[in-house]
Order: structure tokens, then sequence, then C-alpha cells
């Protein structure tokens, strides 16, 4: 189509609602919109006042053609984009993905004795969720202190009343035993509420509740109950010494942003009953405009199952901010309010969210610049033709030939790349031979098809010394690869000790290179080693994990297959229920009858059978 017929394509569009799609030469979809007025936002792309946008370079080149899809209201369209931007990745469509994966605590009122677990996603199923949180460790960090401070239960109801004594978290005060009865449903519920309200911010109504409990029971002469509601309210007045309260009540997100050409930064700051609890950031490459990137980031992010708050604060207005407002009130079950505040504690706290923005994106310069600086040295010390943005290790982990598997790990630019790790189980090799096993490996990673996918590494690093690299350097050339990457062997630092003396020394971690019989001699802490020392130990670990989870899989199959009644279906889903062999040994009767295709008998039978009764 040429851009004549464009321009009256464009002329002819309609003003109602709808998703505009913006494809290239080739048909594919490269860009997918939604307005309010179709016409007038398109013309927006396409006028001359747009000259001097950042899409004007890269997108508007590329498109020769448009498609729109009309719907009833701006909100059924924010819908629709979503679905599509989902179904067709479009390359110049905001992909809203940081480097961390966020956890929050998970607690369900409608269970019976309640308790808090750690959970990645926030599902709409009628549970309380707390959080996000920045890591796994801080997730458990915030559950250890509440269990301290309000000691529910630790482990599923099932187990726990299937032991004949309560575990050791009721033994050192962290559990209050109510699968034993130690503790009226009542008082438990009292638990619930109170570490609810804890981390809903709403300290000064929990701390006069525990006082009245407290005083209640002393007045009627429950001493031991007094007690405890005095040492709940010390662990409690403990840590809210240190919180900070930066607005009354109620659960918001503030959002910043920070631009620099094409990179948008995005800070985004957790208040949770009034406190600050956390942030998130999000590094972008954005080449439209401000109010389209942020709009574009807050449909992704509130509408991929994350906690939803009251109340959006934003540094500016966005189109949709009505129709997002009325689809994420409906997610959430109550009103959200979506806004630009102009002054006040609210404004603060998006101007405080902007210079974290900002701050982030120089940080992200820093240790890009840093990774690079690191990235040179290492290409200059070991005379590389390339400078190693892409570096591959690979690893064999087996046990006299035995569950044999190979690992592939890969740090992009200095840090690990984890979705692009690779897992191989070695198929055509008998016996203890690591070489044959890793010649399967490069055969499998460097097929034609996988290096047209994926493409080839800058750097390959091989664990082990002169002779494993000679044997690798064969590899390569019988695979037709010589020259195509560089190679290089790290052999692992070994620690001697002289039966004279007590002194304990420890060798040097050594580097050899293709052709050169003297390993190269790179001081021990230096940056270049300790990253191809932290790529080695990664690949490393993730093959012996593989190999772990495959000698876990044989152990529960070889524990079970003799006992009549269990088939390879039934071998199966015990084995996807629990995992390994040792859990399914301690798991009860009533654990193993409730997974899929197993009845009381047959689980009666396997639970005496793996106890040898």
């Amino acid at each position: 189509m040429d851009a004549m017929s464009l321009e009256d394509k464009i002329r002819q569009l309609p003003t109602s609602p709808g998703v505009y799609l913006m494809r290239d030469a080739a048909g594919t979809i490269i860009y997918i919109g939604k307005a309010r007025n179709l016409r007038q936002r398109v013309r927006t792309y396409f006028g001359a006042s747009g000259d001097g946008r950042y899409h004007v370079k890269f997108l508007l080149a590329r498109v020769v053609d448009i498609e729109v899809l009309l719907t009833d209201t701006e909100k059924e369209a924010l819908l629709l984009e979503n679905t599509l931007i989902k179904q067709h990745r479009p390359r110049y469509n905001l992909d809203l993905k940081d480097d961390k994966t966020y956890f929050s605590l998970r607690l369900d009122p409608a269970e019976e004795f309640p308790r808090f677990t750690i959970v990645r996603k926030i599902p709409r199923d009628g549970a309380r969720y707390f959080g996000p949180y920045s890591s796994a460790s801080a997730a458990r960090e915030v559950l250890r202190q509440i269990q301290r401070m309000f000691p529910l239960r630790h482990y599923p109801l099932k187990s726990c009343t299937a032991r004949k004594r309560p575990c050791l978290y009721h033994q050192i005060g962290q559990c209050s035993a109510p699968c034993h009865g130690l503790i009226s449903a009542g008082d438990y519920t009292t638990l619930v509420s109170g570490a609810m309200l804890f981390l809903e911010g709403r300290s000064r109504q929990l701390v006069a509740e525990f006082k009245r409990r407290m005083v209640e029971a002393a007045e009627e002469l429950r001493y031991e109950e007094a007690a405890r509601w005095r040492n709940l309210l010390r662990s409690i007045e403990l840590t809210v010494e240190k919180q900070k309260m930066v607005m009354a009540g109620g659960d918001r997100d503030v959002v910043g942003f920070y631009r620099d050409g094409s990179r948008l930064e995005l800070a985004l700051l957790f208040i949770r009953g009034g406190v600050l609890t956390g942030s998130r950031l999000f590094g972008l490459a954005w080449e439209l405009d401000d109010s389209e990137g942020l709009a574009a980031c807050l449909r992704q992010y509130y509408t991929g199952g994350t906690f939803i708050p009251e109340e959006i604060l934003l540094p500016l207005e966005i189109e949709d901010a009505p129709a997002l407002a009325e689809v994420l009130g409906e997610t959430k079950g109550k009103k959200v309010a979506i806004g630009r505040p102009l002054r006040g504690t609210k404004r603060e706290l998006v101007e405080l969210a902007c210079k974290n923005a900002a701050a982030a994106l120089r940080e992200r310069d820093e240790a890009a610049a840093s990774a690079r600086a690191i990235l040179e040295e290492l290409q200059k010390r070991l005379h590389l033709e390339r400078l190693p943005h892409r570096i591959e290790c690979y690893d064999i982990s087996t046990i006299q030939g035995r569950h044999s598997v190979g690992s592939g790990v890969v740090f992009a630019d200095g840090k690990p790349d984890k979705a692009a790790y690779r897992r191989y189980r070695i198929r055509d090799v008998e016996g203890q031979d690591d070489f044959a096993m890793l010649a399967e490996v490069f055969a499998r990673r460097f097929r034609p098809d996988a290096v047209e996918k994926i493409g080839l590494p800058d750097l390959v690093v091989v664990d082990g010394g002169i002779g494993q690299l000679n044997a690798t350097q064969e590899i390569v050339a019988g695979l037709g690869l010589t020259g195509r990457f560089d190679l290089v062997s790290l052999a692992k630092s070994r620690t001697a000790r002289d039966m004279e003396s007590v002194a304990v020394a420890k060798s040097d971690e050594r580097v050899f290179l293709p052709g050169r019989r003297n390993p190269v001699a790179l001081r021990q802490s230096s940056p270049p080693l300790l990253l191809l020392a932290a790529i080695r130990d990664e690949a490393h670990r993730f093959a012996i994990e593989y190999h772990r989870t495959l000698r876990g899989k044989q152990g529960i199959a070889s524990g079970i297959e003799q006992i009549p009644g269990i088939g390879a279906k039934r071998r199966t889903l015990l084995l996807r229920h629990f995992g390994s062999l040792q859990r399914l040994k301690e798991a009860s009767v009533e654990e193993i009858a409730a997974v899929e295709a197993m009845n009381r008998a047959t689980a009666e039978k396997l639970h005496a059978a793996l106890r040898g009764e």
C-alpha cells in the first residue's frame, strides 16, 4: 500500500472507540494501540506536530498499513488491546519486565485456622495478599517476624493433625497449636486479625485491641493469657518503632518516571496502611510519548495478577485513566482511583518516586559501564577476538554414568540470563565418558536450527584444565565451528595440606587458552576472574540441581513399582504430587489418598509397604 492510500485510509477512519493495529511491509503487526477516537489518535502519529517525537524515526518509517477493530466503549477497547498485545507481542509495544521476581504473603481467612504462605502470583481467589516483596528472602523475613509476634500455624493442617504432639514451633512459642486444641477458635481468629492489621499498617488499632484483652485477662485472674497479650504488645511496639507513617491509612501505589531519549525508567512506591513498605523498578525501551508509555505500563502491570491498591498516584495525566480505573475496580471488587495530585503530601510522594526513577536509571548506566569495563579487561587479558557480551558455560553431572545430564548457562553483559539457561538429558552415551557427553550437549546446542534461533556466543567457558580445553576444541572443530567464538577453560583452585605442617595451601584459579600450554595469570580477586568463576560455578550448580531432580524421580519410581495396585499412571501422579520418595514416605494415609486416582485402600497398602510393615 503506498503512502497516499495510507493517508486516505487514515482520513476515513471512524471516530468511535477501538483498537488499531499497525503493520509493516511483510504484514507483521508491529504496534497495537487503543483510542477513544480512532481517527483523532492515529492522525496524531502522522501529523506535522509529531515530527519531533521519538516514534517518527522508529515506528512510522515501517508502517505501511493500519487495521482497526471497533468497540462500543473505551473500556472494551482497553481489554481488547491487552488481549491482542499478549497474543501478537508486537515489536514496538512495551514489554514490562524487570530483573527481579516479586513475592507476596497470602492468607485465606475462609480456611480453617488460616496461615501465611509465600506466593508469586495474586489470583482472584478471595484470599488476602500482602506485599509485594522484592525477593523470597525479604518475604521470608517478614513472615518470620509475623510468626514471632503472632503464633499462627506453620504447616498444612493435614500434616499438623497427623502428628501425635505439637511441632517444635509450638515448643519455642511460635505456634499456638490449634491442630491440637491448645487455643480456642476465637483467640486464634484474634491472632489472625491482628496479623492482618499489622501488615496493613493499622498498628494503633491493633495495640488498642491487645491492651484491652490484656487488661481484661488480668482482671479475671487469667495471668498466663494476660502475659501472652503483654508479650505480643511488646513485640508489636518494638517493630512499629522502626516504621514511619508517610500519610493517613489506606493502600496506594505511587508512580514516578524518568525519561532519557528512548529509555524510560519507571518507579513504583508501595504504601500499605499509610506506611511505605517497598518499591519496584522497571527499565524500559520506549519510543513513543510519555503519557502513552505510562498508560501502557499501568495497563500491563495491573492486569497481570498483581495487587491492586485503592488509589494510584501518577506524575502526569493519561487519557484512559477512567476506563482503566473501571477495569481495575471490577477486578478488585471495589472502587479504584487513578489521578495526578497537584499539591500536598501526595504530590511530594510522586516527586519522590520520580527521583527514585532518575536515580535508578543512573545506577543502571553506572552498572552497565562497570560491566563493560570488566568485559573489556577480560577481552584484553585473554586476547579474545571479540568482546564477550554473551558468555556460555557447559557442565556435566553424573554418578558412574547414571542419570547423566548436561547444563548450559548464559551470562549477558556480565549478568545471568536465566531465561536462556538450558538442560540436556544425556541420551546417547552409556557409562562414565564426560567428553562424549559434552560432545552430545554441544551437538544439540549448536545444531543449525538452534544457532539460527539463538545465535552463537562470544565466549564459551569450559570447566577444567588444558586437557579439557583440548578435548573441547576437538568437539568444536568436529561441528565446523572453529573460530566462530572464543574458547577458554577455567581450572578450579585446589586445597592442599602439607602433612608436616599445619598450614593449608590453596592453589590459584587458572585460565587456559587454546594453543598455549601455561595458564594466563589473572589476579585472584580481579573482577574478570571472579566473573569467569561465577559462570563456571553457576553451570555446576544448575547441572547438579537437574541431576538431583532425575535421581529423585527415579527413587520414587523404584521405591513403589513393586507394590500391587501402583501402576504407571499412579506412579506419575504420586511423583508429581510429592516430588521425592522421602516426602512420600513421610506422608500420612490421608495425604496419599488425596492424590488423584488414589483411594483409601490402595493408600493404606502403599503407606504400610513404605514402612516395611
